[in-house]
């Protein structure tokens, strides 16, 4: 397990990351960097697979972050390395399906902002990140905005971080092929610091809401993978689909507990159940934090998984045994998955003076089940709200 915690919080050293991604660019590139983006992974608290539904949600952004170095190249091509993953090279002019791997998301991006007319724009960049990967930390999202802020910078493009959010979910969609909502890309550039971010994901107006001070949250990366394409997520998308076309509703959002009822589907009674339930859960978590009512949050927290194992159907065997420990462990208001699901992190709400008493009573009684084996050993981060997106 790794348990890292400076006051609380992870202990990620920003300004080490830079220098280190600054480095990296000067030693493949001979020069100093233009422009050093950063922009954070992020972890959503509560209202999964609601984002798609035009819902509500309330991710935080984490102190993990992705860090793109970067200058405008002479011959208009795209030259990347990424630390530890590779490089890529291509030309906007080029299909972004025929960019394997990371730097599609990047093609994706610079396609879908500046088009194929402006082949002519590329840059070298170098790319550092320390955001878990496979974690449903969002890694994905975070290389796409961050990739965007440069894109809008050295291409002088006049678009918001709002409108680069939505390139971002368009990428997700089109090039990557996981039917997925915009809350990852909205809180990887909108979020602010110390406050979880509550987004209508219909009209996209977002508020900050203060988590209560005596209470923490702590990630659970149960070391178990799995790939969006590969998995259930886009049949839950259709499912909801289909489920609001039965009903006669634009989505889910429209529906209440009562036009449920008139579902004869059971599957996309259940499906839709989840959504409508997990709707009023954000809400009745905004209202606890706004009290500073942590047990009343937490217990949300619990329904919620409830709600993602037997209505949703999109948790797994390490995601319900870690929430089954924490649930048990010290200072433990609530737990729950977080992501897409099927694998990955779960989040739990912790008093904030029981931290380390609750880690060390996860990592001694957490293991991952044998019909779902982790790829790595459990890792446990408390973490508090950071900002979104910037230039350094």
């Amino acid at each position: 397990m790794a348990l890292m915690l400076k006051n609380g919080d992870v202990n990620v050293s920003t300004s080490d990351q830079v220098e280190r991604t600054s480095n990296g660019f000067q030693k493949h590139f001979g020069s100093v960097p233009d422009i050093i983006v950063r922009c954070p992974g992020r972890v959503n608290l509560i209202g999964e697979h609601t984002d798609y539904n035009d819902g509500f949600v309330l991710p935080i952004a984490l102190p993990f972050e992705t860090l793109i170095a970067a200058s405008s190249s002479e011959d208009g091509q795209m030259k990347l390395i990424s630390e530890g993953f590779g490089s890529a090279q291509f030309s906007l002019e080029d299909n972004p399906m025929g960019t394997s791997g990371w730097g599609r998301y990047i093609h994706g991006m610079g396609s879908l902002l500046v088009g194929p007319e402006s082949g002519s724009l590329g840059w070298n960049g170098y790319i550092s990140s320390s955001i878990p990967m496979g974690a449903n930390l969002s890694s994905s999202a975070a290389l796409e905005i961050a990739a965007g802020v440069v894109f809008k910078h050295l291409g002088a493009l006049e678009i918001t971080l709002t409108e680069i959010a939505l390139v971002g979910q368009r990428v997700e969609n089109e090039f990557i092929g996981v039917r997925s909502g915009i809350m990852d890309q909205i809180a990887c550039a909108l979020s602010q610091r110390g406050s979880a971010l509550l987004l209508d994901c219909l009209t996209l107006q977002t508020s900050m809401i203060s988590i209560p001070e005596d209470s923490a949250v702590v990630i659970m990366d149960t070391g178990t993978r799995r790939e969006l394409r590969s998995s259930e997520y886009n049949k839950r998308r259709e499912s909801c689909e289909s489920a609001a076309l039965d009903l006669g509703i634009p989505s889910l959002r429209n529906a209440s507990i009562e036009d449920i009822a008139n579902l004869s589907n059971q599957t996309l009674k259940r499906r839709a159940r989840h959504v409508v339930s997990e709707n009023d859960r954000v809400r009745k978590v905004v209202k606890a934090f706004s009290m500073g009512d942590s047990l009343t949050a937490g217990q949300l927290f619990s329904d919620s998984h409830l709600s993602l194992r037997d209505d949703y159907e999109v948790s797994g065997p390490a995601l319900d045994r870690i929430v089954e420990v924490a649930l048990g462990a010290p200072g433990c208001f609530g737990a729950r998955m977080t992501g897409g699901g099927f694998a990955g992190s779960a989040v739990a709400l912790v008093s904030r003076d029981k931290i380390h008493n609750f880690c060390g009573y996860v990592k001694t009684n957490f293991a991952a089940p044998k019909t779902q084996p982790a790829e790595s050993s459990v890792m446990l981060y408390p973490v508090d709200a950071r900002e979104g997106v910037s230039v350094l």
